[in-house]
């Protein structure tokens, strides 16, 4: 009778096994095509406890493993201020999934729930600061989010219908405050449906936005408080009704803009118009 594995080297099986076509493969994927990960690289895998970035470091982990060439990572989780019950849960989750992180404390909520205007835009720019900051003071030159495919298209609906534009979001950027520093999305082509069967199977539960401001919103009962990303969620689940593929075609539309059929656009923080070649 074979040995039974630990629940570690299941969760690991699930991943190159059970779910290669759906997350390990697009994973790899985008990893090569927008070449998100050099030799030598040192990256800081953020992580927020949710189940995006905690499947994020599980596939870096085995990447690093079976990897032809030398990169390092700091599993790097900053406390916003979270309550006891999910400060527990995001350090049991990472002993089980054999996770060694790394954690520094912050007073992000405190001071973002304080503000009227935008306390989530607010918040997630001091997140990204202090990662960025703390990235750099452990010598790392890239900070890894958990952003995936569905978030991609999302986002750019999300400018179309409420932002009056055309923006997508990038699989890797430079940042502008912090020189040398890189962010990278590896999980750029994962479907967030696959990840949420992947959690189910191996039945595991993270935490959620844990966000003050969103657990007030919702013991209030506020629904202007519904996000617009969860209004473009509903929009993509009612069209693919009609267009199982209309996720992919959105997808495939940000890859291949033609700005020739284009009235205006932004480049570098400067606008352009058709005219200016006309």
């Amino acid at each position: 009778m074979s040995r039974e594995l630990e629940p570690c080297k299941m969760i690991e099986r699930s991943i190159i096994k059970k779910y290669r076509k759906k997350i390990w493969i697009p994973f790899i994927t985008a990893v090569k095509r927008y070449e998100l990960i050099k030799n030598g690289d040192r990256i800081a895998v953020c992580i927020s406890g949710g189940k995006d970035s905690m499947l994020m470091a599980k596939l870096l982990q085995l990447l690093q493993k079976y990897s032809e060439f030398p990169f390092e990572l700091v599993y790097l989780v900053m406390d916003p201020g979270y309550n006891e019950i999910n400060r527990h849960k995001i350090e049991s989750n990472a002993e089980l999934l054999n996770i060694p992180i790394t954690i520094f404390e912050t007073n992000i909520f405190n001071i973002a729930n304080k503000t009227d205007k935008s306390p989530c835009y607010l918040c997630a720019k001091m997140r990204r600061g202090h990662l960025y900051s703390q990235a750099k003071k452990l010598g790392c030159n890239k900070i890894a989010l958990g952003h995936h495919f569905s978030d991609v298209i999302e986002t750019t609906l999300i400018g179309m219908f409420y932002g009056s534009q055309l923006q997508a979001m990038l699989p890797k950027l430079h940042s502008a405050n912090f020189d040398g520093m890189e962010l990278i999305r590896p999980m750029y082509c994962i479907h967030e449906d696959d990840i949420l069967a992947w959690k189910r199977y191996n039945d595991l539960e993270f935490i959620q936005c844990a966000c003050r401001f969103t657990e007030e919103c919702e013991k209030s009962d506020n629904v202007g408080a519904v996000s617009k990303r969860q209004e473009i969620k509903l929009i993509i689940r009612n069209l693919k009704r009609d267009n199982p593929n209309i996720e992919k075609s959105i997808f495939n539309s940000i890859h291949s803009v033609c700005l020739d059929t284009m009235v205006g656009y932004k480049s570098g923080g400067e606008e352009h118009s058709f005219l200016d070649n006309y």
